[in-house]
């Protein structure tokens, strides 16, 4: 039974497995984004509305936040996705935007639900990084390694190459972000994609950056495979 992963800007994942709908990140798109990113990205988005597009989305059984800038936690996109039994992951920070009902984790904690086990990893600026704006700062924010139906896909949230990334382990789908202004830049995602060694990188987080040159540099330094996906478009993991 293969796994869907559809990306939209900037960091949001939709996860589709046989039973678990699990989004990671869902925020504003066109009514927050447009100021900052390429006008070529949305120029396909079909609506115009500030967190869904106009053809609705799955409801989800989990929705995993890595911090609460807006671009990554919003409650109006949060609501919209949710059910009443939808379980809310996030950092403690981010209770100020989503209420009370979400479970907290930290860097290093592990959450269970069905056969879906959820693991937060740091995610960080370093001084030394190529991020060009050090807003993240140890402790403020996570990344996810989400383990479904014996695959692992780690979502690297906000944050420079660090340390942590070549201790994770075995790692089947790597969703890093190349932007560098708020995260590492494109030749940092290098290293790190090559020192996490995945089955497959999706970039995303992508701002100015050019995930074609990105899958290049990737694809001639490793064995790695790059997946650049254009808004809403799917990958299939099997």
């Amino acid at each position: 039974m293969s796994i869907s992963i559809k990306w939209f800007p900037r960091s949001w994942f939709q996860i589709k497995a046989k039973d678990k709908i699990i989004y990671i990140d869902p925020a504003y798109l066109r009514t927050y984004f447009t100021k900052y990113s390429k006008k070529i990205e949305f120029s396909k988005w079909p609506g115009p509305i500030d967190g869904l597009p106009e053809k609705e989305l799955e409801k989800a059984d989990a929705i995993l936040i890595t911090h609460l800038h807006k671009d990554h936690c919003k409650r109006v996109t949060v609501n919209r996705l949710k059910k009443k039994d939808t379980l809310i992951i996030a950092p403690e920070h981010c209770l100020t935007e989503l209420g009370k009902d979400i479970k907290v984790i930290r860097p290093g904690e592990e959450i269970s639900f069905g056969n879906t086990l959820v693991k937060a990893i740091d995610a960080y600026n370093t001084p030394e990084g190529s991020s060009t704006r050090k807003l993240h700062h140890k402790g403020y924010g996570v990344g996810y390694l989400i383990t479904i139906q014996g695959k692992t896909i780690y979502h690297a949230g906000d944050t420079d190459f660090i340390p942590e990334m070549k201790k994770i382990g075995k790692v089947d789908v790597a969703l890093l972000p190349i932007g560098g202004t708020f995260t590492m830049d494109l030749q940092e995602a290098v290293q790190a994609a090559i020192a996490i060694k995945p089955k497959v990188v999706i970039p995303m987080h992508r701002l100015k950056a050019d995930p074609l040159e990105f899958k290049r540099k990737v694809e001639a330094k490793s064995n790695i495979k790059v997946v650049p996906l254009q808004i809403g478009e799917v990958y299939q993991l099997k």
